[in-house]
Order: structure tokens, then C-alpha cells, then sequence
């Protein structure tokens, strides 16, 4: 009987023994069911707070991203406008400078008597001839009503000045030039009056003084013998027709 007893009570106390390391595992489990929830409980908060904190870099990347846009279009905007009136500014300044340009314009004289019928020897051929070697010339007007008038255009001022400074015309009927329009005001006339040029002639030395006489007769001789030819030629068409 005592031995039946003492393995009963060893099968209890193996029995308890087995309970408790039941309940001990289940425990443990239990523990770490409740840990691996709360693990996974904070890596999900830890992920919530990852996607906010992204969708709300996100949202601010797309304001900055929105507001550059806007800031580049105002400011092409911008830079439109100004170059719009910058273009409107420099054609306004274009317009105004070509309605404020005056060509040069001479005034020429000549003796010429109303019923001569060559013109005291100056035809707007000739005027051409002897007005173009100084430069372009834009326009030649030979007065109808007046004669021995007409005016010239010339293309720059320089021709212009060169043409007061040193044409003469025709040997036996000089030419008379003087500014009509557009006479640079910015250095003195480059035509000296006759006090001035008696002044200055003792400067020059006789030689270059008979040198510039002798080449001014050659050339008016050169345009004597020019326009007798034209009037010539013409006097030839005339008694053929």
C-alpha cells in the first residue's frame, strides 16, 4: 500500500509539475505573443508616422515646386513686358530720329539771263557731272522760274561740305554755293569769308597756291569742253530733226 501510494502521489506531483511548466510555457507564450503585438503595434505607429511625415514633405515639395512655377512665369511675364516696351521705346526714338533728319541741301547760283537758252552753260546734266565726284547726290532741282537757281541734295553732310569748300563751276560763269539746310552746327563753317582767306594766304606758299589755281582751270576747262560737246550733240539731234 505504501508503495502504490508514493506512486500516486509522484504521478501528482508529476502531474503538477507538468502544470506548471504548462502554465509557465503558456505564460511565456502569452508574454510573447503580447510583446511581438506590441512590436508590431510601434512598427506600425513608426510606419504611420513615416508616410505622414513623407506625404507632408510631399505636400511642401509641391508648394515650393508650385510657387518656383509661379515665380518663373511672373517673371517671364515680366521680362516680356519689358522687352515689349523697350521695342515700342526704340522704335518711338527710331521714328522720331528719322522725322528729325535733315539731309544737306545747297543752294546754287549762276549768271543766267531768262532768254539763254543753254542755261548760262549749266544743264542738270552738267550740275550732276560736276556735283557728283564730291558724293551721292539724292536730288537736283533746277529752278523753271528762276535761272541761273537750282538746289541740291546731297546723301551725307561731307559731300555736302566739300562741295562749298571747293567747287567753283564754270570758269567763265562761276558757280555761287551756300548752305540751304542741314549745315553742321556742331564745328565752324568750313567756308571762310574774304578777310580770313586774304589772312591765310600769305600761310600758303606761292607754289601750292599756283598749283591749286592750275588744277582748278584744268578742271574747269575739262567741263567747258564737256558741255560745248553736249551742246554740240545736241545742236546735231536738233538739225536732224
Amino acid at each position: 500500500q505504501a508503495a502504490y501510494d508514493r506512486v500516486r502521489r509522484a504521478k501528482k506531483e508529476a502531474a503538477a509539475r507538468t502544470q506548471k511548466l504548462d502554465e509557465k510555457r503558456k505564460k511565456v507564450k502569452l508574454d510573447l505573443e503580447a510583446r511581438e503585438r506590441e512590436a508590431q503595434s510601434q512598427e506600425n505607429e513608426e510606419e504611420e508616422v513615416r508616410i505622414t511625415r513623407s506625404l507632408e514633405e510631399e505636400i511642401i515639395r509641391l508648394r515650393e515646386e508650385g510657387s518656383r512655377q509661379l515665380e518663373e512665369q511672373q517673371r517671364l511675364i515680366r521680362e516680356q513686358i519689358r522687352l515689349e516696351r523697350e521695342q515700342h521705346s526704340r522704335g518711338k526714338q527710331e521714328r522720331n530720329g528719322a522725322e528729325g533728319k535733315v539731309t544737306p541741301k545747297l543752294k546754287l547760283r549762276w549768271k543766267c539771263r531768262k532768254e539763254d537758252e543753254t542755261g548760262g552753260g549749266y544743264s542738270k546734266d552738267v550740275l550732276l557731272q560736276i556735283l557728283q565726284k564730291y558724293g551721292d547726290v539724292l536730288n537736283l532741282l533746277v529752278s523753271s522760274r528762276k535761272a541761273g537757281s537750282a538746289v541740291v541734295e546731297f546723301a551725307t553732310v561731307k559731300a555736302a561740305e566739300m562741295a562749298v569748300q571747293n567747287e567753283v563751276g564754270l570758269l567763265n560763269n562761276p558757280l555761287k554755293i551756300s548752305w540751304l539746310e542741314g549745315q553742321p552746327q556742331s564745328r565752324p563753317s568750313t567756308v571762310l569769308p574774304d578777310s580770313t582767306r586774304t589772312s591765310q594766304a600769305s600761310v600758303v606758299s606761292e607754289r601750292d597756291y599756283e598749283s591749286l589755281v592750275m588744277m582748278r582751270m584744268r578742271q574747269a576747262a575739262e567741263r567747258q569742253q564737256l558741255i560745248e560737246q553736249l551742246q554740240r550733240e545736241d545742236e546735231e539731234e536738233k538739225s536732224h530733226t
